[in-house]
């Protein structure tokens, strides 16, 4: 293990009582205090929602701030690049890639960024301090109307805390050059509320031949407090990394020696980002409801090198290429609620512009200026407008319906001219669902639900390949999305409840834009079947264990010569988690995620071989101080984060190249500590 640097650090973490902003007191309360254990029976619409308090975020160690996602059941958050970039994700049998179809939002503001230089839906969470997030709630299924573009799979919402309950200082070293400091405390001055913190990261990794040389500062800055006749937040967040990528390799330069499994093909790839934000929102009760506005700023700069084929297109220069991003991001979100007898009413409103002065994608050759392949300016707005009405038909029944509408307007400025244009779309969604609760303990859903993700604004209007020349057809602005389900949930006593779901999910045939290649690919309608099982025992105050499994059947819904597999579509998820907490300051916890062998290919003949990871944590509180440590990858296990199959060319390879398994490792066990002192 490294020396170990005495580093000072703030974070709050497993912050009993910190309260999200959006919800009564009582809720709060109820929340942050025991997360997984409350009661939905009542008051969910569908057995796929739930929600997560700060006492299991901060009880899972953790390799990377994505793997917060994976609080979401059947949820697995990989890694094929440098710690910096967004995690690829993966639910109900989608390769979510970096986010498309499913929605996340931190504090209200999207986090899925819309035509982005490298993927539709690009999901990057490293902005957060995960000592700082008082409640995730997740809803999977398109089956809620609050949530539009990017919800056929779910949604995520990161909610921060207002204030905490103690200042404190952490600093954190480990294997592999890990060095981490979060710095967070509160105020409060009459009804106000000051909130800071500070997150600062650097690290090396594993890897033969490339030093990870990660730089992460993420800053916070929140005021809270009375506002009229209600509440209101002012936040202000800052994110800076850079980073250099170990990033997917074939398996036969392993094989043949050319490198080994921790080894690269190309040195020189990495990336930068930034992220710059101020949100503001304002929550009142009224006699009957309540109202909320919020709305929100961003600025936005990425840099990727990226390097998938090698010599396959360039044998010159190579393939590397670089993926630019530069935008700010406005949005508005206005509710308003009313509840009275039996009925519950609620009316939204969310707007959101991306005003991208550069997205570009250029051939690079060790990070150096080769040619650019195309290069936009484009305005994209959205407007979408929802109701929903809750119904108690019965003593034991309840219904919901929602309806949405949602419009859409792309602007395209290109440096290909025959690529540039206008276009605009609009889609109209329903949402139901009915509830019904024969006993105290026990509640059974039926929902169903239309969802969309919007496509990448160049495609809506490209007429010319970048590369070849050729005409290429236009995407489909928006494409739509049919889910059903039918669900149960559980809730014997306060220390043993449960959830069931089986589901279906269909989605359209599109036209997708590839952000690594500048143009347009078919795609083909799909469908996806599931069953998932969550089982949560809190046996004692001190030891609590939880069981989700989930299986998926996807597959191409049409019949086609290459077969009807869907390549990247994990069929089986298994997640476990056992916590403990001592009254004598011991605290441990172990957390085992698996997923299945999934198809790589079409016709099903290549496939990945499954992985399997167990992260533990062991430590002891003390009256001011904590020491911890978490030992990663605890079993050293060699299984891959992520598999592709594609065609790549090595040096000495024919000009056609070959078809190979691409792989990026785990990462081999490491051991961190932490010490934490409370102020």
């Amino acid at each position: 293990m490294d020396p170990v640097i005495p580093l000072l650090l703030v974070t709050l973490a497993g912050a009993a009582g910190s309260q999200p902003a959006d919800a009564s007191a009582k809720s709060l309360e109820e929340v942050s205090v025991i997360g997984r254990r409350v009661n939905l029976t009542g008051e969910a619409i569908s057995a796929s929602q739930g929600e997560v308090g700060p006492a299991e975020i901060g009880g899972w160690p953790l390799l990377r701030t994505g793997d917060l996602m994976e609080f979401v059941p059947g949820m697995v958050a990989t890694q094929h690049s440098g710690s910096g970039k967004a995690n690829q994700y993966f639910l109900r049998g989608f390769n979510l890639d970096h986010g498309t179809d499913f929605a996340t939002f931190v504090d209200g503001m999207p986090v899925n960024l819309r035509t982005h230089g490298h993927g539709q839906g690009y999901t990057d969470l490293n902005f957060v301090i995960p000592e700082t997030v008082a409640r995730l709630r997740y809803r999977k299924g398109p089956y809620y109307a609050d949530i539009g573009d990017f919800s056929s799979a779910g949604s995520a919402e990161f909610h921060l805390s207002d204030n905490l309950p103690q200042g404190i200082a952490e600093g954190s070293v480990g294997q592999y050059g890990w060095r981490r400091g979060v710095v967070a405390d509160s105020t409060e001055l009459a009804s106000t509320q000051v909130l800071y913190g500070a997150e600062w990261q650097t690290y090396a990794g594993p890897w033969s031949d490339i030093d990870e040389d990660v730089g992460k500062l993420n800053l916070l800055a929140r005021i809270s407090g009375d506002l009229g006749k209600g509440r209101g937040r002012v936040t202000l967040m800052s994110y800076d990394n850079r980073w250099n990528s170990p990033d997917q390799i074939p398996a036969r330069a392993v094989a043949s020696g050319m490198i080994d499994a921790y080894g690269s093909l190309d040195p020189t790839l990495g990336g930068e980002t930034s992220r710059h934000s101020l949100s503001a929102g304002w929550d009142a009760p009224l006699a009957s409801g309540e109202l909320s506005a919020s709305a929100y700023v961003v600025d936005y700069e990425f840099s990727l090198w990226s390097n998938f084929t090698y010599l396959l297109d360039d044998p010159q220069d190579g393939d590397q290429f670089k993926q630019f991003d530069d935008r700010r991001i406005y949005g508005f979100d206005l509710a308003q609620s009313w509840r009275g007898g039996r009925s519950d009413w609620e009316l939204g409103l969310q707007g959101r512009r991306d005003d991208i002065d550069r997205v570009g994608l250029y051939r690079t050759s060790r990070r150096d200026y080769v040619s650019t392949v195309r290069e936009d300016a484009v305005l994209e707005d959205s407007l979408g407008l929802y109701a929903s009405h809750q119904y108690q038909l019965t003593d034991t029944v309840r219904s919901y319906l929602g309806l949405r509408y949602d419009h859409y307007d792309f602007d395209v400025d290109a440096s290909l001219p025959q690529n540039s244009g206008t276009r605009s779309d609009g889609a109209s969604s329903v949402k139901g669902s009915l509830a019904w609760q024969p006993l105290p303990v026990a509640e059974f859903y039926a929902s169903y639900g239309q969802g969309l993700h919007s496509n990448d604004a160049r495609g809506t209007v490209i007429r010319i390949d970048p590369n070849s020349g050729d005409p290429v057809d236009r995407v489909d602005p928006l494409v739509a999305s049919t889910g059903y389900e039918l669900g149960a949930r559980v809730f014997v006593t306060d220390q043993l409840h449960g959830t069931l779901a089986l589901w279906n999910l269909e989605l359209d045939s599109e036209l997708l834009f590839v952000g690594d290649a500048g143009n347009t690919e078919a795609s083909r309608p799909s469908e996806r079947n599931g069953l998932e099982l969550g089982a949560y025992w809190f046996a004692t105050d001190s030891l609590s264990t939880e069981l989700e499994l989930a299986y998926t059947d996807a597959s191409f819904a049409d019949r086609a010569p290459s077969g009807h597999d869907i390549p990247g579509a994990i069929p089986f998820v298994a997640s476990a988690a056992v916590n403990y907490s001592g009254e004598n300051g011991w605290f441990a916890a172990l957390h085992l995620r698996h997923f299945g062998p999934y198809p790589l290919i079409e016709d099903g003949s290549v496939e990945s071989n499954g992985s399997s990871l167990i992260n533990l944590r062991v430590g002891r509180e003390f009256d001011d101080w904590r020491i911890q440590l978490d030992l990663l990858n605890a079993l050293d296990s060699d299984d891959h984060d992520v598999d592709y199959f594609y065609g790549s060319r090595l040096p000495g390879e024919n000009a056609e190249g070959v078809e190979d398994v691409h792989f990026h490792i785990f990462e081999p066990r490491a051991l961190r500590a932490s010490v934490r002192y409370r102020f």
